[in-house]
């Protein structure tokens, strides 16, 4: 458990230190972006850039790994002391069965598009691995759907993709937009 823990706090604190670093690199198309100038330094009195939160907050993951890797190498936690191993045949279960309904949903976004993908997703993980009732599964498997495309593609402006959903969505573009 203690390698588990310590390994899985040093990937993350590689991956905060590498969402840092392309937090801080201005717009591609921008030939007069300073580098670091998205976390708030030198902006010229335009406020923060669009970096801003992501850096801060993979900062502030990069402070929280390194003090979980202390903890794990003094042995400071219950599970830094544990000689347990880290997955169990179910923890292995698990695991698969939500990795791989992750890797379906992300092929399923390829075809028919992100609203499409998530309510497969949604019912089959609430309904299959939650165990609760198929009503309750269909009903977030619709309400989640309809809120985020609202959300991001009407009121954010952010278009997400729905490939070959595409043409059920041209009508509420042209009543909402």
């Amino acid at each position: 458990m203690r390698v588990a823990e310590f390994v899985a706090a040093l990937a993350i604190a590689l991956f905060s230190v590498y969402l840092m670093w392309k937090s801080g690199e201005g717009p591609s198309w921008d030939p007069n972006a300073t580098r670091f100038a998205n976390i708030g330094i030198n902006v010229n009195n335009e406020g923060p850039g669009s970096g801003f939160w992501p850096f801060w907050l993979s900062l502030a993951m990069l402070v929280s790994s390194v003090v979980i890797m202390v903890n794990a190498a003094l042995r400071r936690t219950p599970q830094s002391r544990s000689e347990e191993r880290y997955l169990d045949a179910r923890g292995k279960r698990m695991f698969v069965l939500v990795g791989g309904g992750l890797l379906l949903f992300l092929a399923l976004i390829e075809t028919v598009g992100f609203y499409g993908a998530m309510p497969v997703f949604l019912f089959a993980y609430i309904r299959y691995l939650g165990r609760h009732p198929w009503w309750l599964a269909l009903l977030i498997a619709l309400v989640v759907p309809i809120f985020c495309f609202f959300f991001f593609d009407i009121a954010m402006r952010i278009v997400l993709p729905k490939r070959l959903l595409e043409p059920l969505f041209i009508p509420l573009y042209e009543i909402f937009l």
